[in-house]
């Protein structure tokens, strides 16, 4: 990427700052420059694109989408160490880089929507990735602001994004995503490509919200799969009994005797509706 964008090479940006990544911040830097061209380019085209990005450290992934036709990227990092590092990025690309210093669990991403298209593409710090999905999945109103989420987690949380009902890896961040997104793993990331090299494989998971989701309170989806997957190994009447149990599941037509990792996401859809 240096050549690309005349930008210095990112092990030389995070030895001049002193940039060592913090496990506390859930912190680990994606060095490889062919890897976070491919992230950036599994979201599709960029061109007058406002892309949001969260922890984005030294400025790895944000070179490569400014660098693939972005018309800006909003960038909420935690790390004030960063933000020298990110300053520089922002004074090559004038004006088509906004950081904002925070935690990305308390940004208010809709209040920062400008006009245009809107695609989210992050390494997603470990420790928070998994609750900002469920926040941009549960927005005020959907279809929501983002046109697509092009998002890195461990490769076990993506296989429970993008899981079906008979699958190991199948509960509720399944059912969540299964109900308003369409999700597929799109390519793994080995450890090595990071410094410091985490301990798993990870993978780049995209999602394109689905325009017409089955009508349901995402407040009692979440109360239902809370209940079933919280005791998935269960028979349903007794998973849900603080819900209504047998009474409820008869009245959405499932059988009791069923457990949670048996049921489709139109069916948890039905139990949510039939509270």
């Amino acid at each position: 990427m240096a050549a690309l964008d005349g930008l210095p090479p990112l092990r030389d940006v995070i030895r001049r700052h002193e940039l060592d990544a913090r496990k506390a911040l859930g912190q680990n830097f994606l060095l490889d420059l062919n890897l976070t061209q491919k992230v950036a380019r599994t979201a599709g085209s960029l061109e007058g694109v406002t892309v949001f990005e969260v922890g984005p450290g030294p400025g790895g992934l944000t070179r490569a989408i400014l660098a693939l036709g972005a018309k800006k990227v909003i960038a909420v990092e935690r790390d004030a160490r960063c933000l020298p590092a990110l300053a520089e990025v922002a004074e090559h690309y004038p004006g088509r880089l906004e950081v904002i210093e925070g935690d990305a669990l308390k940004t208010d991403f809709e209040a920062l929507v400008p006009e245009g298209p809107v695609k989210i593409i992050a390494n997603l710090p470990y420790n928070v990735g998994t609750q900002l999905l469920v926040n941009w999945l549960l927005p005020k109103t959907w279809p929501p602001f983002w046109q697509s989420l092009t998002l890195m987690f461990q490769k076990e949380v993506g296989q429970r994004i993008v899981a079906d009902e008979d699958d190991d890896h199948y509960g509720r961040l399944g059912v969540l995503c299964g109900w308003r997104t369409d999700a597929h793993m799109a390519f793994d990331v080995p450890p090595q490509a990071f410094t410091p090299p985490p301990k798993v494989t990870s993978t780049v998971v995209h999602l394109i919200p689905k325009a017409n989701p089955l009508p349901c309170s995402a407040e009692k989806l979440e109360r239902v799969t809370h209940a079933a997957f919280g005791q998935r190994r269960k028979m349903l009447r007794q998973s849900l009994k603080s819900l209504g149990g047998e009474a409820l599941l008869v009245k959405a037509d499932i059988d009791p005797a069923r457990r949670a990792e048996t049921l489709s996401v139109e069916e948890f859809v039905r139990l949510a509706n039939s509270l």
